[in-house]
């Protein structure tokens, strides 16, 4: 199985989307993503495929793929749907003039037909090749449309022109106003989809900038500006206010105030210090640091998050893959309804044959699948966008639509409704000195990743290290190791040292060959914004649970400063699984969580939603990432999820009552070809922004 990700330029609709992932498939790919808005195209070619057969095959459909390897060829503005308009224009204004002046020579046919050809020609080297590739390749798309349209009422007049010099028979008008018309919307279309996806242009603008880059020479160090692009993992950057982190790193010198607000959408400016992490993309406010680089290129957190955002952008939700099925017919139907109603109008209404031609080419130019297309990929696009400006990473179309369905919420409990910036308040040591006490506990704990280990492992790294072996970690339960002499160590919860003692009111008991030698307890901080995160849930219809590895105790007395009145205390990962399992059964379940513990119930839930500070393991079984590690983005990102699945169901609703109403209308004689491509071209801008609107509106 091999991943091939890359661009695909000249899709300029959603039907040219279609035919290509629809080619794909026919090839035998998997996994196929296609976005006519992004360009972008990606695959998994199993094994025995030929994936460079299958993109000379997208070259051959008259596209140009561009991989990642190479350079992106310069758009000449010749070639852009700007100027197309603006030329086809000029020569379609005094074909509709003569409509309302009476200059003789705008009413030559032979006028006409110069002023209408350069059009025709601009627009069949646009419609007219996409709309052959599309027939070659079968599968029909919005061109052919366009181009059956305009040919038929160019050819009429040309006719009528050349045999009978009459004009009765000239609709040059018809044929350069459908053209210059659909290539208005087009180009609005373009402009108004690129207002979907300013997010990632965003983010990918903050990659690119200079570098101060610190070279040291027999002690002396010079400093190059230098393409942050160029630099390696383990070069030194010196970075002053108002520069840019050029890269991934560790401050090794210096402090400062970072404002990583496009990352994790905090307004508030970090303080940073020697030995903090820093991201590339983000701004030093004030302050001067040297940084030693971690991580360049496709390895670093803005990266991540750019790839994680497309992947998640070319993901299609359920009720777009319906729509893709509608489109894929819709291009066939409407050239029957086209043929119908021309033989219907003139075979049964006994019409001319102008009259019946112009109804027949009506219906051509009205109907418009690319608003199905649109729908869904335009709002999610919006929908994902505004999340990842607010530090919300959401992984996947699919997920945004379930978040409508959710009815309850369960949160672990150290690390997400508290802070996990554990603080000691009491410890207690029997049989051992506090030395020894401290380094065994140490030794434990620096082999976990669950927030009180973390905290431990922070406080008493300075105490030493007691050398233990086969350290295992016990999800749920603590650690477990050996000592040179035989001795057997255990530090963990109460229902690791239920043997031992009876005493369940603190943290972590120490246990030496299954004899208590000593506790320790910590105090934990409820989150600020816990408790208005929790009354927002309640207040939406949501419940909030409580499932937690804690003692009962300090679980119900969380839960009555929340307001939390769903408490399952002293859970063990497999527990905590079987809890979101049974809770699954009752209604769609999200769960919030940040350790390793997490991660079985994370991957389970309907919606697993992890903070950033969380384990790798946990961020990767999440299905959204909390990027500013703040409670207070749950609200917002169920309120997106929500929206953005309104947003597709009026988009659905219009692209559907569109089509449906105006093919009929068109059908029956009502609707003239011009006004018809007009109203096509602008179709599609109503979704687009119709979708733009939830970048600004209140969602929760």
């Amino acid at each position: 199985m091999t991943p091939v990700s890359c661009k695909v330029e000249g899709m300029h609709c959603t039907s040219c989307a279609l035919s290509v992932s629809k080619y794909l498939e026919k090839k035998g790919m998997q996994d196929v993503n296609v976005s006519f808005a992004t360009e972008e195209v990606s695959f998994t070619a199993p094994s025995g495929a030929d994936s460079k057969e299958a993109l000379e095959g997208i070259a051959q459909m008259g596209y140009r793929v561009v991989l990642p390897e190479d350079k992106p060829a310069e758009r000449k503005f010749y070639t852009s749907l700007t100027f197309k308009f603006i030329f086809c224009a000029i020569f379609t204004a005094p074909l509709l003039l003569h409509m309302w002046v009476s200059w003789p020579w705008l009413h030559q046919s032979w006028v006409q037909f110069g002023l209408t050809l350069p059009v025709y020609l601009t627009g069949m080297w646009h419609f007219g090749k996409s709309a052959v590739r599309s027939l070659i390749n079968r599968m029909a798309n919005m061109d052919v449309l366009v181009t059956l349209g305009a040919t038929a009422a160019f050819v009429y007049s040309f006719v009528g022109t050349v045999v009978y010099g009459s004009p009765d028979y000239m609709f040059y008008e018809t044929t350069a106003a459908i053209i210059t018309l659909v290539f208005l919307g087009n180009m609005l279309e373009e402009r108004s989809v690129k207002q979907t996806t300013t997010a990632i242009s965003e983010l990918a603008r903050m990659q690119i900038t200079t570098a101060r880059l610190i070279n040291t020479d027999h002690g002396h160090e010079h400093i190059h500006e230098v393409d942050n692009r160029t630099l390696r993992t383990g070069d030194c950057v010196l970075v002053n206010t108002g520069d840019k982190i050029p890269m991934d790193g560790t401050i090794y010198w210096g402090s400062g105030h970072i404002n990583e607000s496009m990352i994790t959408g905090e307004s508030t400016p970090v303080s940073k210090k020697e030995k903090d992490k820093v991201i590339g993309g983000t701004i030093l406010e004030d302050g001067s640091i040297k940084v030693y680089i971690t991580a360049t290129g496709k390895d670093t957190v803005l990266s991540y998050i750019i790839e994680l955002v497309k992947q998640a952008q070319a993901d299609k939700p359920p009720m777009q893959k319906l729509a893709d099925r509608i489109s894929a017919i819709f291009v066939p139907l409407v050239l029957s309804i086209a043929v119908i109603t021309f033989a219907g109008w003139y075979f049964i209404g006994h019409t001319t044959l102008a009259t019946a031609m112009m109804r027949s080419v009506a219906v051509l130019v009205i109907a418009c699948p690319c608003a199905m297309g649109l729908a869904t990929p335009a709002a999610v696009m919006v929908g994902l966008g505004r999340a990842a400006r607010n530090g919300i990473l959401i992984k996947g179309g699919h997920t945004l639509e379930m978040f409508k369905d959710i009815r309850q919420v369960v949160f672990d409990k150290t690390g997400t409704l508290t802070t996990g910036k554990l603080e000691l308040s009491a410890c207690r040591f029997f049989n051992m000195s506090e030395d020894e006490f401290k380094q065994v506990v140490y030794s434990l704990e620096k082999y976990s990743s669950h927030p009180i280990a973390r905290s431990i492992a922070a406080l008493w790294k300075t105490a030493g290290e007691l050398p233990l072996q086969q350290v295992r970690e016990h999800k749920g339960l603590g650690m477990r190791a050996s000592d040179k002499a035989g001795n057997q160590w255990e530090l963990g919860s109460f229902r690791l040292a239920g043997n031992a003692t009876t005493d369940d009111s603190h943290n972590l008991y120490l246990l030496k060959n299954g004899q208590l030698t000593g506790w320790i307890d910590f105090s934990d901080e409820i989150r600020p914004e816990a408790a208005a995160v929790i009354a927002q849930l309640k207040q939406a219809g949501i419940e909030p649970i409580l499932l937690s590895g804690d003692t009962t105790r300090k679980c119900r007395e969380l839960g009555e400063k929340l307001g939390i009145t769903a408490i399952y205390a002293e859970q063990s990962p497999e527990q905590k699984l079987q809890m979101v399992d049974t809770l699954l059964k009752t209604a769609p379940t999200a769960m919030v969580g940040d350790g390793i513990n997490d991660a079985p119930a994370l991957a389970k839930a309907t919606i697993g939603i992890s903070l950033s500070d969380a384990t790798q393991v946990a961020m990767q079984s999440a299905n959204v990432v909390l990027l500013n590690n703040h409670l207070g983005s749950l609200p917002l990102a169920l309120g997106l999820g929500k929206h953005t699945y309104l947003t597709i169901k009026q988009n659905l609703f219009w692209a559907f009552i569109y089509n449906v109403v105006a093919i009929p209308v068109a059908a029956l004689g009502f609707l003239n070809p011009i006004v018809g491509a007009g109203i096509m071209g602008l179709s599609d801008v109503v979704l687009a922004v119709n979708s733009v609107r939830l970048r600004y509106k209140k969602v929760f």
